[in-house]
């Protein structure tokens, strides 16, 4: 079943390394303090380690402000509406960061099949074989009958065209590799 949420729906806290806040969106628990997968957005403003999750494969991508890069055990450019994925586990830092930038977040659990995300406009939807349809409102679109306003997140979205602003649309897998 398809479910809309808004911002009031969502959850702020700190990070784990304490350098900053989180808003979680949605997560499905996993048994302990862990999850199978958790949507996120998080607001980088200076340069500093991102935190360690171990067992975590994570999907990052700027959705508004300026990139950065991301240096450690490996390299990644973080560019604004260009989806990155990364395993959760490697030491990293965000570097060159020249203003307020905010990022959505997609993490799984090792475990799972990663997810496919991808920034669409003016396109029909459908979800992967296996997948789950998730999207995320970069701007006011409309998604089918859902009136998007931006930062809105659908969860299990049916089969449908989405007008208007880009969407990030989110291939979920919650069957393991």
């Amino acid at each position: 079943m398809t479910r809309h949420l808004t911002r009031k729906d969502y959850t702020e806290m700190p990070w784990i390394n304490g350098r900053g806040l989180t808003i979680e969106i949605m997560r499905k628990s996993a048994p302990g303090d862990g999850f199978l997968w958790r949507f996120s957005m998080a607001t980088v403003t200076e340069d500093g380690a991102f935190s360690l999750l171990p067992g975590i494969e994570r999907n990052l991508t700027v959705i508004d402000g300026p990139g950065f890069d991301l240096i450690g055990a490996a390299s990644f450019r973080a560019e604004a509406l260009m989806p990155v994925a990364f395993p959760g586990d490697i030491p990293l830092a965000a570097q060159n960061v020249t203003g307020k930038a905010t990022d959505f977040n997609v993490m799984t659990m090792r475990t799972l099949q990663k997810p496919k995300v991808e920034v669409v406009a003016n396109a029909p939807l459908a979800a992967l074989p296996g997948a789950t349809l998730c999207l995320f409102a970069l701007g006011p679109a409309q998604f089918g009958p859902y009136s998007l306003a931006p930062n809105d997140f659908l969860f299990d979205a049916p089969d449908a065209a989405v007008t208007g602003a880009q969407v990030l649309a989110i291939h979920l897998f919650e069957s393991p590799t």
